[in-house]
């Protein structure tokens, strides 16, 4: 669920109402391929229950996301087809984002655009720093205070909104 609270954390909550708002609630049952890898995608998702799998093709799986997790984000902010394959390993719901409807919000909301933009860097930063440290040499890091698993401190402050904003999100959207 963290990745969510870097998304939502810098989000007003009428950012995150019209994102439930102009998103589509989509049942997504076990096996299916939401997210091929070198195909172009339409849409980025925000997965609210259920488990999706994670491959790159000759290596394997290479990660599992849970509850909060964004997928289709790193094909959105570069346009580029994405680098790896993403299914439900589980029966999933997830909040579909149109990129078309995405990025007429950008366009026209200046502010929105500034912090949609915004949570998207830090999300994308915390994966980079997450992925150099699951490689860093046995009993070493690439880092010299940071550890595995710790939120930004800039973030600390908005953590408890964002996990509300979720919370509600969740909960409108899972009563559909």
């Amino acid at each position: 669920m963290r990745k969510v609270l870097y998304i939502l954390g810098q989000m007003t909550d009428q950012d995150v109402d019209w994102m439930a708002q102009a998103g589509k609630r989509r049942q997504i049952p076990a096996g299916t391929v939401v997210i091929a890898q070198g195909k172009p995608i339409d849409s980025i998702y925000i997965l609210l229950d259920g488990t999706m799998s994670v491959e790159v093709e000759r290596v394997g799986q290479i990660a599992t996301l849970n509850c909060g997790e964004i997928v289709g984000e790193m094909s959105f902010v570069d346009s580029r087809p994405p680098s790896a394959t993403v299914k439900a390993a589980t029966a999933c719901v997830a909040l579909e984002l149109p990129r078309d409807t995405i990025r007429r919000k950008l366009d026209l909301d200046v502010g929105f655009s500034a912090r949609f933009h915004r949570a998207i860097a830090r999300f994308l930063s915390d994966r980079l720093r997450a992925t150099m440290h699951r490689f860093a040499p046995a009993g070493g890091s690439t880092f010299d205070d940071e550890a595995e698993g710790e939120l930004d401190l800039d973030m600390l402050g908005d953590i408890h909104m964002a996990g509300a904003r979720f919370d509600g999100m969740l909960k409108k959207l899972l009563a559909r």
